[in-house]
């Protein structure tokens, strides 16, 4: 078991990296595809290495629901791509079942962390992990709702698709960087010092979701946003080249 953190580690720095160059690339080009399918494979890996080592604690361990929540989002934006068939309505329906079961357990623990004034055996406040987990809960239930839509109504086409994976893709890579930025101790074993004041550590975050709601309302919006997105048999454009 001691080989998954490693690998774990390795995966979680590279989905960062892969995870902003999406971001920050002209969406549609090269380089945002391939980064952004990059990123979908780390993030696997680094989900599933998180559920696996956190199982040696016991089921009940934060990282099982860290790891099995980043499964989801981020499988759940690669598919929102992909052309709708028998496969992945299932696939979608496991999805939701997750995310409500997912839901819910974080809701407990949002619960008994914000009762709890201890520290964590990882040097974080309980409380904050409370929070933090309301906060997933609430991703989680929004995510779930969008499931269910696709289920009655079936996928959604255009800019409604494309944003369904964006803010996914994003979510994914918020529990990535937040693992990582949020602890001092590890920022301090890759950057200098003055990276890993509380500012300059919530910077990615900021950064993040500035980012995120900014593609999110330029989707929304009626000028026309320069992205096209391929894959397999699949092409679609949302609008000017």
């Amino acid at each position: 078991m001691n080989v998954l953190l490693p690998i774990h580690v390795a995966a979680g720095a590279l989905a960062i990296v892969l995870g902003f160059t999406a971001l920050l690339a002209a969406k549609g080009s090269t380089l945002h595809r391939r980064a952004g399918l990059l990123f979908v494979w780390v993030m696997l890996a680094l989900g599933v290495t998180a559920a696996m080592l956190g199982l040696r604690n016991g089921p009940a361990d934060g990282n099982v629901m860290a790891g099995l929540i980043t499964v989801y989002f981020v499988g759940t934006a690669l598919t929102t791509l992909r052309p709708p068939s028998r496969r992945y309505s299932r696939i979608n329906a496991a999805a939701l079942t997750l995310a409500v079961g997912l839901a819910l357990f974080a809701v407990v623990r949002g619960v008994e962390g914000v009762n709890n004034p201890l520290l964590s055996p990882s040097g974080v406040p309980f409380r904050t992990i409370g929070v933090m987990s309301f906060i997933l809960g609430a991703f989680l239930l929004l995510a779930a709702a969008g499931d269910v839509r696709i289920m009655r109504f079936g996928p959604p086409a255009g800019r409604e698709r494309l944003a369904r994976h964006l803010w996914r893709m994003c979510i994914a890579l918020f529990i990535a960087a937040g693992s990582f930025f949020s602890i001092r101790e590890r920022v301090a074993t890759i950057l200098p010092e003055p990276f890993t004041a509380g500012p300059v550590r919530a910077l990615p975050i900021v950064l993040l979701f500035g980012m995120m709601f900014y593609w999110l309302w330029r989707l929304r919006g009626r000028r026309a946003l320069p992205v096209r997105v391929r894959h397999d048999a699949l092409r679609f454009s949302s609008g000017a080249k």
